[in-house]
């Protein structure tokens, strides 16, 4: 009896929750949406014939850990449809780029990613915008320093952000 009784209290706890839709964040409360960090991308970026080679490494300014994130990279001018990109990276429309950073702990630096694409016509500059998409299930308060934008001219020069 007394374990028919828990299963029913549980089952009345889960149902409230249903209908309400509240569900308990970290900790227990119910405001706070969840674990917040902070993530940041600085690397550099060149262009030489077209094609475009970007290294940045993402980092966590805490105060939470983060499981994983995506962060996309676009490009101003079309991709050429061939390309080879690194383990974590795929092909997500005609000018854009996602990778995936891997677990960030708090106040860490994760790998650096670093991929090589070619647009399909030959330009003498491209404006690269990245930012996250994903940030694990954590919150992040400030969007300022997960956003870069950086024009690459076609001079072989490396720009960085």
């Amino acid at each position: 009896m007394r374990v028919l009784r828990v299963l029913r209290i549980l089952a009345v706890g889960a149902a409230a929750l249903a209908v309400t839709g509240a569900a308990p964040g970290p900790a227990g409360h119910p405001d706070v949406p969840g674990p917040e960090a902070d993530l940041a991308y600085h690397g550099s970026a060149s262009m030489t014939g077209g094609r475009v080679d970007v290294r940045f490494t993402p980092r966590n300014h805490g105060p939470s850990a983060v499981p994983d994130a995506t962060v996309r990279l676009r490009w101003s001018k079309p991709l050429a449809d061939a390309q080879t990109l690194p383990a974590g990276c795929a092909r997500s429309g005609e000018r854009v780029v996602v990778c995936r950073t891997g677990a960030l702990a708090a106040d860490a630096v994760g790998e650096r990613i670093e991929l090589r694409v070619r647009l399909r016509d030959a330009s003498s500059e491209v404006l690269l915008e990245l930012d996250t998409v994903w940030g694990g299930g954590a919150v992040d308060g400030n969007r300022a320093n997960d956003q870069q934008r950086v024009l690459v001219l076609d001079t072989g020069d490396t720009y960085y952000f």
